[in-house]
């Protein structure tokens, strides 16, 4: 390795390493005053970055977590798992699972699960844009369900969670739960399925309906729509339909020997 790459290896590790003490003596080979102070210049940049990357992706988290504690949390995953991309807003999947496992966040477990939808609500934005088939709607009437597989919206997703993680991301975001409806269910223990896809351009969550997120798990796995209403025989699969066209939920139906 060059003396240029050895020192560029020496300031990456010293960027993402938690003490700036012990960064600084690993790269003692360019550690003067002036070295001390652009490393830590870089540091605070990297810090300020990760701050602001993690807000866009989830702000309802940092509303429950406060500005201060949530700037700690950005600042301890930039530590502990560094970007590995260059577009910085694919950085901070591994938050759930940071969470999950935060010693300091025990006595929140639903904090982990509010991260994967959020998550899921950040991963839907820039999922491939698609429209609605209309047309294709019609093969419901004249085809076997075996037969036919439904296409979701872009990003579609499902979180499964024993809290009621779809109420308290809506009562901080879109609405139509208060936050007091969210503590309450919070309290009792409510779980909830969060169901998270792009009506359009503008990401959505909502909480699944019985049934729904055994068919919904079943058609992200791209099985027939028969073997998928199998899945979840309690589904009023017409009422299902009524609501999930107008939403932009379903987007086509087509034949799976045309897939």
């Amino acid at each position: 390795m060059s003396t240029l790459a050895h020192q560029q290896q020496r300031l990456l590790e010293g960027l993402f390493s938690p003490g700036l003490e012990g960064a600084m003596k690993s790269i003692a080979i360019c550690a003067d005053d002036m070295g001390a102070r652009g490393l830590k210049a870089y540091q605070s940049n990297g810090h300020a970055l990760a701050e602001r990357a993690l807000l866009a992706a989830y702000p309802v988290l940092a509303q429950m977590l406060g500005a201060e504690s949530f700037a700690a949390l950005a600042r301890a995953l930039w530590h502990a798992s560094p970007p590995q991309r260059g577009d910085i807003a694919q950085w901070g999947g591994t938050l759930s699972d940071f969470v999950s496992a935060s010693p300091q966040l025990v006595d929140d477990p639903y904090l982990a699960d509010v991260a994967r939808v959020e998550w899921a609500l950040h991963c839907c934005v820039s999922a491939p844009d698609a429209e609605l088939q209309a047309a294709t709607l019609a093969l419901l009437g004249s085809h076997n369900l075996d037969t036919l597989q439904l296409q979701l919206a872009p990003g579609a997703a499902l979180i499964r969670s024993p809290w009621p993680v779809a109420s308290l991301v809506l009562a901080h975001t879109e609405g139509g739960v208060t936050l007091a409806e969210a503590a309450t269910r919070l309290r009792a223990g409510e779980a909830e399925n969060a169901l998270v896809w792009r009506q359009g351009y503008r990401p959505r969550v909502r909480q699944a309906l019985p049934n729904e997120d055994w068919f919904v798990a079943a058609l992200l796995r791209d099985v027939p729509l028969g073997v998928a209403m199998d899945a979840a025989p309690q589904l009023d699969i017409n009422a299902w339909l009524t609501d999930a066209v107008p939403s932009g939920l379903l987007l086509a139906v087509h034949p799976t020997d045309s897939l």
